[in-house]
């Protein structure tokens, strides 16, 4: 009789493994497929084309989160603004589901479609931040505009508690915008957004990132905006394109130790025109 009741209890106990290894199973294959949902929407929702201008040269580089199944809503966006003029945004919903990524499609449609109403980088900002509250969700985004005149270089940017931009010239000097940025988008009602004017010289170029790519468990966000810097006053120096930059700034990402999404937009002007002015970016009087 012992014999038999250990027989009986084995068997249940395996019958039990068994069912909990099944329900197992069927959690990761249900993870995993809201993890290929999410990253398909990123995808879908980040732009195929870039706009041309003469010498107007973009480049960008996008690497989804490589740890667990943090699936983030970090995007980039570059477009005509109907007075021809270019705006480019980056940014990075707050979160790591499917939820981020469906959000971020929300931001990028609201930012590209009140572009049209006005491209001034302030004002869009201010009208996003209302329309995504007007919304009620639970969730916020950081984002940088900037609106940028192929013909001159003047580039006017506004931020939403994102990460500063970098620029480099071609004469060697390098550095982090120092601006005045406005709160995350969605977070706070009647929120302002100062603009800042830049000028893109001959060779320059400015560098957009998300947090992903300067900021995690192997390096703080200082020392991953200087390694960035870095890069870039190397780039402008040696002429690299900005193709090469944005490679090079997203394989830099991947020594962070970062369990985010990571997204880089790289943008350079060339050209009679863009020799004006200063040798590095410095707001202009209004």
């Amino acid at each position: 009789m012992p014999r038999k009741r250990s027989r009986d209890e084995g068997d249940e106990l395996l019958a039990r493994l068994g069912s909990l290894t099944a329900q197992a199973r069927r959690r990761a294959e249900f993870q995993r497929t809201q993890v290929e949902l999410a990253l398909a929407l990123q995808r879908g929702m980040l732009p195929r084309d870039l706009p041309t201008a003469p010498g107007l040269h973009l480049a960008v580089r996008y690497a989804p989160a490589n740890i667990g199944l943090n699936v983030g809503g970090d995007w980039y966006d570059a477009f005509t603004l109907p007075d021809g003029r270019i705006g480019l945004s980056i940014g990075d919903v707050q979160g790591h589901n499917i939820e981020a990524a469906a959000f971020m499609g929300q931001v990028r449609a609201g930012l590209r479609a009140l572009a049209s109403v006005t491209g001034e980088p302030g004002e869009l900002l201010a009208r996003t931040n209302g329309l995504l509250l007007s919304l009620g969700g639970e969730l916020f985004a950081t984002c940088a505009f900037m609106r940028l005149d192929p013909a001159s270089g003047v580039l006017e940017s506004a931020r939403a508690g994102h990460i500063p931009f970098v620029w480099a010239t071609a004469d060697g000097k390098a550095g982090v915008v120092d601006d005045e940025g406005g709160p995350p988008l969605g977070v706070v009602r009647g929120a302002a957004y100062p603009v800042t004017r830049h000028r893109l010289t001959t060779g320059g170029v400015f560098v957009l990132v998300t947090d992903g790519v300067v900021e995690g468990p192997s390096l703080d966000m200082q020392d991953g905006l200087d390694r960035v810097v870095r890069l870039a006053g190397i780039a402008a120096v040696a002429g690299l394109e900005a193709h090469a930059l944005a490679a090079a700034v997203i394989k830099g990402a991947e020594s962070v130790g970062h369990e985010d999404d990571a997204a880089v937009l790289v943008v350079g002007l060339d050209g009679p025109e863009a020799t004006r002015g200063d040798d590095r970016p410095a707001a202009f009087q209004p």
